[in-house]
C-alpha cells in the first residue's frame, strides 16, 4: 500500500500488539499485573519522542498498546519501547496493529449515510 502523502490517515493507527514482552526490572511490573493495564510512554523508533500509551496485559506475556493520539508509520517486527519517567521498563516485537485511522474514519462515514449505489441494492419488501 502507498499512500498519496506522508500525512496520510491511512498511515496513522492507535492501536498495536506486541509479542511476548522483555521487562528489565520487574516481570511484568506489579502495577501492570495488579491493574491488567497501566499508563507509561512508549516510541518505535530510536529519536523519536516518546508517545503516551496504555499498556493492557494479555495471558501469554503480550500487550495491547492504545495510544493517546495516533502514531504515524508503525510496522509489524519494529520494537515497541515502554518508559515510566526516566526508566525503561522494556520492549515487545510489534506483531499486529488496530485499524488505521483512514479505516476507521471510512467505518464511521458508512455508518452515517449508504451511498446511493448501497440504497439501489436493497431489495423491496414483498
Amino acid at each position: 500500500f502507498k499512500a498519496p502523502s506522508r500525512d496520510h490517515p491511512a498511515l496513522y493507527r492507535d492501536l498495536l500488539r506486541t509479542n511476548r514482552v522483555h521487562w528489565i526490572a520487574e516481570e511484568p511490573p506489579a502495577e501492570l499485573v495488579r491493574e491488567k493495564m497501566m499508563e507509561c510512554h512508549f516510541r518505535f523508533r530510536h529519536q523519536m519522542a516518546l508517545v503516551p500509551c496504555v499498556l493492557t496485559l494479555n495471558q501469554d506475556g503480550s500487550v495491547w498498546v492504545t495510544l493517546v493520539k495516533p502514531a504515524r508509520a508503525i510496522t509489524p517486527g519494529q520494537f515497541a519501547v515502554f518508559y515510566k519517567g526516566d526508566e525503561c521498563l522494556g520492549s515487545g516485537k510489534i506483531l499486529r496493529m488496530g485499524p488505521s485511522v483512514y479505516t476507521l474514519q471510512h467505518g464511521k462515514n458508512r455508518e452515517e449515510s449508504p451511498k446511493k449505489e448501497e440504497v439501489d441494492k436493497i431489495e423491496p419488501a414483498t
